[in-house]
């Protein structure tokens, strides 16, 4: 069904054009007081052939309520199940035909306006029988400002894959060679991105190594503020992933942080059993980071241990009935080798709080429970960590359009 939104003013001539032309199976109006007669006329002439509506304006020269009533009549014309929709601006105030512009732009609507080259040299409006009318495109369309607003959200919700889908819509649109070498760039770092989120931080650091650059030097050529402050922010993130990615395989604190700042992201978008488990394994990885930066090995890898390592720890510390174990292992480890005050003998002393603060880990649908897991829950572990020792904090997060 081809509907046709139609801004009405006190002249008829040009609203039987852009009907003639168009030829819709359906029309709203928008009109105001002293517009409802032009569509009662044509109603009146043009009503049995087609379908119709009036959407009223109480005042003609706000933009506010141009802009409110043209997304109504979009309502009613997407009720109908309009399969082409026109809005035509030629009827009306100024501030009607603004506020159609504003409210349908970049919602695959045609426009459409009728002018003519012969005017009447006092009122300035067209020549009975010089109608013209013009297809108009729409800017945004071309510009691709629907498709980026939709990267831009995307983006702070943290939905990368649709990022990467807005994205890939935006290029195909006519694109000068700095939009192309832009956008392009932008797609790797989104891709970089999302390897980084699933712990691929070698690949995740090589694919922003290379494009990051790229697509921060043309917004700085652009002067796009926005765009030079959140790639700007990656960059200062940058040099934390590659921290993650000089220590390798080993347990360590950059590690560590990486892995908070990512239950930070699911729990920004409410995924807290996710979140609460991965602060459970920071638990873990605490220990097992302190023990390697302070005496050199792998708490759980026997080819890295040196000579002395005591080996009644042995069974506890690899193959551990619980985190508390792991602790408890962790504690005696570091008085066998001398260590007093050390965080995994922190955490080991802060047990009966852990527990406490673990209980709702446990009864969760991804532990042993059936329970979910609820925001306080979450944070009041997190908190607990970065109050115990600031390396148990999580980077900082992805800047936000």
């Amino acid at each position: 069904m081809k509907v046709l939104i139609l801004t009405v003013g006190t002249t008829r001539a040009p609203l039987e054009e852009a009907l003639s032309q168009h030829t819709p199976e359906g029309v709203v109006f928008l009109a105001s007081q002293d517009t409802l007669p032009v569509v009662a006329d044509l109603v009146r002439d043009y009503g049995d052939s087609l379908r119709h509506y009036t959407v009223l304006l109480e005042d003609a020269e706000s933009l506010l309520e141009a802009y409110q009533k043209a997304l109504k009549a979009l309502r009613k014309a997407l009720e109908w199940e309009a399969t082409a929709l026109v809005a035509d601006l030629t009827g009306g105030t100024k501030p009607m035909a603004a506020g159609l512009v504003l409210a349908l732009s970049g919602r695959g609507v045609v426009f459409s306006y009728v002018g003519g080259g012969r005017r009447d040299r006092e009122t300035g409006r067209v020549l009975p029988g010089e109608e013209r009318l013009r297809l108009l495109e729409d800017p945004t369309s071309r510009l691709g400002l629907r498709e980026w607003a939709g990267f831009t959200r995307a983006w702070n919700a943290l939905n990368l894959g649709m990022a990467l889908a807005e994205l890939e819509a935006l290029r195909q649109k006519p694109l000068t060679p700095s939009e192309e070498r832009f956008y392009g760039a932008l797609e790797e770092v989104v891709r970089g991105l999302m390897e980084w989120d699933r712990f691929q931080h070698k690949e995740a650091w090589h694919r922003l190594r290379a494009h990051l650059p790229v697509a921060l030097a043309v917004a700085e050529a652009w002067g796009h503020g926005a765009k030079v402050r959140v790639l700007k922010g990656l960059e200062e993130g940058l040099k934390h992933l590659e921290k993650v990615v000089a220590e390798g395989d080993r347990p360590s604190f950059p590690l560590l942080q990486d892995l908070l700042a990512n239950a930070e992201r699911r729990a920004e978008v409410g995924r807290y059993d996710d979140a609460l488990a991965r602060l459970y394994r920071a638990l873990e990885l605490a220990a097992e980071a302190d023990v390697h930066e302070r005496l050199g090995f792998v708490l759980k890898d026997p080819k890295t241990w040196p000579e002395g390592f005591p080996e009644a720890l042995r069974e506890r510390i690899l193959r551990p009935k619980g985190l508390m174990e792991l602790l408890e292992a962790a504690f005696e480890l570091d008085l066998a080798f001398g260590h007093q005050g050390t965080l995994a003998q922190r955490l080991y002393g802060e047990r009966r709080r852990l527990q406490g603060l673990l209980a709702r880990r446990h009864q969760s649908i991804l532990a042993h429970g059936t329970q979910p897991v609820k925001e306080e829950d979450y944070r009041s572990l997190l908190d607990f960590l970065g109050e115990l020792d600031p390396r148990l904090r999580p980077l900082p997060p992805w800047p936000k359009f």
